[in-house]
């Protein structure tokens, strides 16, 4: 599948500045849906939905955490280095590539969002797909490493949320009658 990829690589030159920047910088259009996801939440002003809004940044951030040891554990080596012949397109690196970071990050935020609006979980879905296709696009990683990165993120994202759901609410709830009040919704203030 790695050399069905990139030999799609090889045959659309016209794409590859296009993915490549996605690949390199599509980190922002999940920085982007994490607001889009606290901004919706704010406007439902419900606890839970502001508490799940929350914790996508917060689980992203543990979910890529937890990767980095596994990554050194396996220690698997890119494409480049071990792929003769191919195009390369992504920068060299010497860190591993089972999991892929950028695959986690993708699947944690998604998972997450999906916690707070179908429709943004959906948005952030088709993201993280082209994240994981990007990826092995331009030779960083084989699609394994996106598939695991997708599945680990998302669930740490979701059993996260599952442990610590619950207190981020009454943290959301307590903060509502403070100054903090804007950034956490739009409802009427309780009488």
């Amino acid at each position: 599948m790695f050399l069905s990829i990139n030999n799609f690589a090889k045959s659309t030159p016209w794409l590859q500045p296009v993915v490549l920047a996605y690949a390199s910088y599509g980190i922002v259009v999940f920085a982007a849906l994490m607001i889009a996801g606290w901004w919706v939440a704010r406007g439902r002003a419900e606890a839970r939905t502001m508490a799940a809004a929350l914790w996508v940044p917060l689980g992203t951030l543990i979910a890529v955490g937890i990767n980095q040891p596994i990554a050194d554990l396996v220690g698997q080596e890119r494409p480049y280095a071990v792929l003769p012949d191919i195009l390369v397109l992504a920068q060299h690196t010497t860190d591993p590539a089972f999991p892929s970071d950028h695959a986690v990050m993708a699947g944690a935020v998604t998972a997450g969002l999906f916690l707070v609006s179908r429709r943004l979980g959906l948005v952030a879905a088709a993201a993280a797909a082209l994240m994981a296709f990007a990826r092995v696009y331009i030779a960083a990683h084989y699609p394994i490493d996106v598939l695991a990165g997708l599945l680990l993120g998302a669930t740490v994202s979701l059993l996260g949320f599952l442990a610590v759901g619950r207190m981020l609410q009454r943290l959301v709830t307590m903060a509502e009658g403070t100054a903090l009040r804007p950034l956490l919704t739009t409802g009427p203030t309780p009488a």
